[in-house]
């Protein structure tokens, strides 16, 4: 508890001691291209079987721009203090470990080429190129972030992107080693390899993903997992409309499936409704389901999200009431 009061303290004096702060944007140091900022989250559960209560994802970034070269890196405290109360018993679980979440560069070449070295989120589908609980609009991701790909890779993305009346981008996903945090995935992984084709006109969106990763926790040392993603999105002012489709497959058999569709409707830029309805099928774990995920987004600033969400699922003693706090700072 030492440590992040400690962070927090240091956040909350480098904010006072800047005189223009703002809210999301972070702070720069003297003159330098180097920012430092943050966010945190909270959240509350209930369902028949148990009450939670958690503090989650308090994390440091430190990020700059120079010329075309820009960085990120990200440390945080992943389920810091979790709270579970049951019928009968109590339990408390902490988890006081520094992860390293992302740190990598970004080297723009011209407007067409980019090349990226690190750990960064894995460029794939749409949820997640979201990790900042405060940018999504429901407190979980879908089951197609957690169970199809690796939400992390170390190593590098090639991406290739052309500009005219649409836009057309082409990326190439490689990694030949450890994970800087191996700790902090949902996979465990040395090698990762895929294709994403992103295709954009006016309010649409169209990707592909398609690739193979081998885990270094599997039973089976030698199999490698392929995946495949297709993702569409309609944006516009007040609507939008998400939906993702993603299988994984090992050398014998399809392993999981898992497949959503999602409608956001903005009543005001502070007051956002979303409904999401979702299935998958994870056959590693045997575990099958379908939900039914309600969510009212109350933006009071931008970086501040307080959510509300009630999920209905296939599994009744899993349907919950969530409540949610989440600032960029």
């Amino acid at each position: 508890m030492n440590k992040i009061i400690t962070i927090l303290f240091l956040c909350f004096f480098i904010l006072q001691a800047e005189d223009e702060y703002e809210l999301g944007k972070g702070v720069q140091v003297a003159s330098l291209p180097l920012y430092v900022g943050g966010y945190f989250s909270a959240d509350y559960a209930q369902s028949k079987a148990v009450t939670t209560y958690r503090l989650n994802d308090i994390a440091l970034l430190a990020y700059g721009t120079f010329e075309k070269l820009s960085y990120m890196a990200e440390v945080e405290y992943k389920d810091f203090y979790t709270h579970s109360q049951y019928p009968n018993s109590y339990s408390i679980t902490k988890d006081r470990d520094l992860h390293v979440e992302r740190l990598y560069f970004d080297y723009i070449y011209n407007e067409n080429f980019a090349v990226t070295l690190g750990k960064y989120n894995s460029p794939i589908g749409l949820w997640n190129l979201l990790p900042v609980n405060a940018l999504r609009q429901t407190i979980f991701n879908p089951m197609t972030s957690d169970i199809i790909f690796p939400n992390y890779t170390t190593g590098a993305v090639v991406s290739y992107s052309t500009y005219s009346d649409y836009g057309l981008k082409i990326g190439v996903i490689y990694q030949n080693n450890d994970d800087f945090d191996d700790n902090y995935n949902n996979y465990k992984l040395d090698q990762h390899y895929g294709l994403n084709v992103v295709y954009e006109k006016d309010d649409y969106t169209l990707k592909l993903d398609g690739g193979y990763f081998h885990q270094t926790n599997a039973f089976d040392d030698t199999e490698f997992l392929h995946y495949a993603l297709l993702s569409g999105k309609y944006d516009s002012d007040k609507f939008q409309f998400s939906t993702e489709l993603g299988y994984q497959q090992g050398q014998r058999e399809i392993t999981s499936l898992a497949g959503y569709v999602q409608g956001l409707y903005r009543f005001t830029e502070q007051h956002i409704g979303s409904i999401r309805v979702e299935s998958y099928d994870d056959r590693l774990s045997a575990d099958v389901g379908q939900l039914a995920v309600f969510t009212y987004t109350y933006r009071p600033l931008f970086p501040i999200a307080i959510k509300s969400e009630y999920e209905l699922n296939s599994h009744d003693l899993q349907d919950k009431l969530m409540f949610s706090l989440s600032v960029i700072f």
